[in-house]
């Protein structure tokens, strides 16, 4: 078991002397209060939290009540900044169990990373599961990708394995995130989600074809968070005590099987619950039925590997396992509930930038981009001092030369650090750098600065395949999906979009063209009648008659 200082900050005796603590069993206060008294935000007891102070007892109301304007200015400013992204989230607190190997040999061949080297090594985790697209209440039935960000709160800070539940992307090249994210949001003018910008994106950005061929299929609507599985997407480094780097791939494998749901099987749960997978994680783990996953890796040597038909670093593309087989390096079981949302799982923040020693970034140009956009959406959404948060925070001393900001509540200094120097270097008994313990990875690199694709695109062989892969039942839910996106998309769009499905294969373009087709002469030549426009024609329709009151 890793030895943690659980406080986050007082290593060696030096403890902050007020706030809510982060432990391995959650958010502890640190002096528990000796009766239940209701107080302000100042520690005044509160006698009277009933009604406002006025002027007779029926007003009017007094501008000194400052109880009262604490407690309303508190509440008016309740919400933070939704995530752009990501929105619509559950998490828990879990533990991560290493096995100290990868597959059959020490893990230590190929990471320094403290984390893996012990079998039977505990590391306390956080977990996120969302969705990606839809704002933070809506239905978790919707088809969406969904995120799945694990915090490691190891021996040397903190790790962020920042993923999805689908192990491709749409776009490989972080320069169009902004554009995807448009496409997919919400009209500008209208505010609805609508198909044909969704597939005008789609049809001029042929490399999505893989991700859309998973995202349209039962893989769109996993069935819960706790039989989905996860991976890192990117491409990252190991990085051994040799300084010596190969590149990996994270799979999070779940132990409770994969089920997804058909687009008919989502609406009926939606019907009833649309919080089903966020009530489905909590009551397992409330219910002492903890879920467990085991995580791979897959390893490739760090070059271009011109023997394979794409570049190792483009997101949209799978490795094939049968050339780069999932090593098994540890298993994650999720264990404890939040004793509050907004606290836990609301304001943890992730970044792709997180890495401790031994872990390295690969030149994965979606990998770049995200690794300053997390951290700087956290900066902005929680704060400049998100890190001080108990969740967010390290379970280990803290000695940093930042200071202030906006809510900033302790001063990470070092024990008996003088506490004028907040610069390095100092003569003055400042902070020191740490100690260089192995050689640093120097890949090297050169080569014209330029803005261009990489080379080996090959948008459709991989998406051709998985729509081979495919059972029926998959594919028949895969041609209905697209079909009824496609119906509300002008006729350019459609051609093109046939054109791509027919490139990654035949069949698949021809199902896609007879369907739309077929849903055409069915409305006499013209486009189908979305169904949302139905349901808000059916709600005036269907409604009762009320009287005023």
């Amino acid at each position: 078991m890793m030895e943690t200082n659980q406080n986050g900050n007082g290593q060696n005796g030096h403890q902050p002397t007020s706030g809510p603590q982060f432990g391995a069993t959650g958010l502890q206060p640190q002096d528990q209060p000796t009766d239940q008294t209701l107080t302000t935000r100042q520690g005044h007891p509160l006698t009277h939290n009933q009604n406002v102070r006025t002027v007779g007892s029926r007003g009017p109301t007094t501008l000194e009540n400052y109880p009262f304007l604490e407690k309303i200015s508190h509440f008016d400013r309740e919400r933070i900044p939704e995530r752009v992204v990501h929105a619509r989230g559950a998490g828990a607190h879990g533990v991560f169990e290493a096995y100290g190997t990868v597959g059959d040999e020490p893990v230590a061949n190929y990471t320094r990373a403290k984390l893996f080297q012990e079998k039977g090594k505990q590391t306390p985790v956080f977990v996120r599961f969302s969705t990606v697209i839809h704002g933070g209440h809506s239905p978790e039935t919707l088809r969406d990708p969904r995120g799945f960000a694990v915090k490691f709160y190891t021996e040397d800070g903190n790790w962020d394995l920042v993923g999805n539940n689908l192990k491709v992307f749409f776009i490989r090249d972080a320069m169009k995130f902004p554009d995807l994210v448009h496409a997919f949001k919400p009209d500008p003018v209208t505010n609805r989600q609508d198909g044909h910008r969704i597939f005008d994106f789609i049809s001029n950005t042929p490399e999505a074809m893989h991700m859309i061929t998973f995202l349209f299929s039962p893989w769109g609507i996993p069935a819960n968070y706790r039989q989905m599985q996860g991976s890192g997407v990117n491409t990252y480094k190991w990085v051994n005590e040799a300084g010596e780097a190969v590149l990996v791939k994270y799979h999070w494998e779940p132990l409770q099987g994969i089920r997804n749901l058909t687009q008919p099987e989502a609406e009926k749960i939606q019907a009833k619950n649309f919080n089903h997978a966020t009530q489905d994680l909590y009551d397992a783990i409330e219910a002492g039925n903890f879920p467990e996953w085991e995580l791979m890796v897959q390893i490739m040597s760090d070059d271009e590997h011109a023997e394979l038909d794409f570049d190792p670093l483009d997101d949209t593309k799978l490795w094939p396992q049968d050339q780069f087989p999932w090593l098994p390096v540890g298993k994650m079981t999720l264990n404890k509930n939040p004793e509050n949302y907004f606290h836990e799982v609301e304001q943890v923040a992730f970044g792709t930038g997180v890495l401790v020693d031994g872990l390295d970034f690969s030149d994965d140009k979606m990998l770049q981009g995200r690794t300053f956009s997390y951290s700087d959406t956290q900066r902005y959404r929680v704060g400049t001092n998100y890190l001080q948060l108990p969740i967010n925070a390290p379970k280990k001393h803290v000695a940093t030369n930042q200071r202030d900001g906006q809510m900033a509540y302790r001063v990470d200094t070092a024990p008996g650090q003088n506490p004028h120097v907040n610069y390095e270097p100092s003569s003055m008994n400042g902070l020191k750098e740490a100690p260089k313990t192995y050689p640093d990875h120097k890949p090297y690199i050169a080569g014209n600065l330029m803005r261009q694709p990489i080379e080996r695109t090959n948008n459709f062989k991989q998406a051709g395949e998985r729509y081979r892969s495919f059972e029926d039942w998959e594919r028949d839910d895969l041609i209905n999906n697209l079909v009824d996106a496609l119906s509300g998309a002008q006729q350019d769009v459609q051609n093109r979009m046939i054109e791509l499905f027919t490139q990654c294969d035949e069949d698949y373009g021809r199902r896609v063209r007879e369907g739309l087709q077929q849903m055409s002469s069915s409305t006499n030549g013209q486009v189908n009648v979305q169904a949302g426009h139905e349901a808000a024609e059916q709600a005036e329709k269907q409604s009762h008659e009320a009287q005023p009151y």
